[in-house]
Parts: C-alpha cells; sequence; structure tokens
C-alpha cells in the first residue's frame, strides 16, 4: 500500500474511486457531513470540488493506494486566518469498510503529519462523531479537547456528538 498526497490531475483521475470510498462510509453510517440516501452522483460532485480545491492548493489530498485502487483518504486544510499560520485542520479521514482494522488510518494520519512539519504547523485539529475513530486518534497522541453534544446528525437521523481534538508536532 502506498499513501502519497494527490495533485489536481491524480485528484481528478481518482474521482470514481474516492467517491465509492465516500458514499460506503455514509451508507455504513460515518457522520461526515452527508445524508442518506446518499448518491454516488453526490459524492462524485463532492471530491470533483475538492480536486478544484487542491488545484487552487486550498487543501492538500491524501489517498492510501492499494493494488491501483484509492481504499482510504484524507485531507489537510491549511488554515488561512492571518494570525494562525502555524495550525493545519485534518478533514474527512475514511478508509473503505473493506480495507478497515488494517492500519490505513494510522498510516494516513502520519503522512498528515509529516507534511504538516513540512509546511511549518505545529499544531493540528480534527474533529470526529463521538464513537468513530476516537481510539484511533488517542493511540497516535491527539488529545481530546471535549465533546458537543447534538453537534451534527448521523446519517440515517438522530443527533451525534461531536468530540474535538489537537495535537502539537515539531514543525
Amino acid at each position: 500500500m502506498e499513501i502519497g498526497i494527490l495533485d489536481a490531475g491524480q485528484a481528478r483521475q481518482r474521482i470514481p474511486e474516492l467517491a465509492l470510498i465516500l458514499q460506503d462510509c455514509v451508507a455504513k453510517g460515518a457522520s461526515v457531513s452527508f445524508m442518506n440516501p446518499f448518491s454516488l452522483a453526490e459524492a462524485i460532485g463532492y471530491f470533483t470540488d475538492i480536486a478544484e480545491a487542491a488545484a487552487r492548493e486550498e487543501v492538500v489530498l491524501f489517498a492510501a493506494v492499494e493494488n491501483g485502487r484509492a481504499v482510504g483518504t484524507v485531507q489537510l486544510h491549511p488554515t488561512w486566518k492571518p494570525n494562525q499560520p502555524h495550525r493545519g485542520e485534518i478533514a474527512k479521514m475514511l478508509v473503505h469498510s473493506a480495507h478497515r482494522k488494517q492500519g490505513i488510518g494510522q498510516k494516513l494520519l502520519e503522512s498528515v503529519e509529516l507534511e504538516a512539519k513540512k509546511r511549518g504547523y505545529s499544531l493540528l485539529t480534527l474533529d470526529t462523531a463521538s464513537g468513530d475513530a476516537e481510539r484511533l486518534y488517542a493511540r497516535i497522541g491527539y488529545k481530546m479537547v471535549g465533546i458537543i453534544p447534538n453537534y451534527a446528525l448521523w446519517p440515517d437521523g438522530g443527533y451525534c456528538d461531536a468530540v474535538f481534538y489537537y495535537k502539537l508536532i515539531d514543525g
């Protein structure tokens, strides 16, 4: 398995694969901004927008590729606020359900941290739905800040809490 940053052209080429990962995660209950029913066309539209954001350098898009196909993805969003040049946000850490429990999520996050260090970031932040990847984040050194109840909805309805994390890294 290889993990790397997708440039705009690579991101455009992998849109169908990335869309399948997103659609699978939403179908399996991940609270990642979308509600069921969630179509493949909606997922393609989302990653089309992300590929264009990557072209504008507004997002750094990572993919975990196994046997020539993307099986996981994560995004690093630079914080463009003038008083926060040292911080990046991690978003949409997704691994296809058929490839979970193989360390892919951890390897994706480690790749984000390496890139963040190259960019001079010293702080990473993220949020996740309560019960989703919390053990992973804690295991690799992210510190929980707190929980906001009823922050979002699960894809099939009902409120879910959001858990916020940070990690100080050597910039």
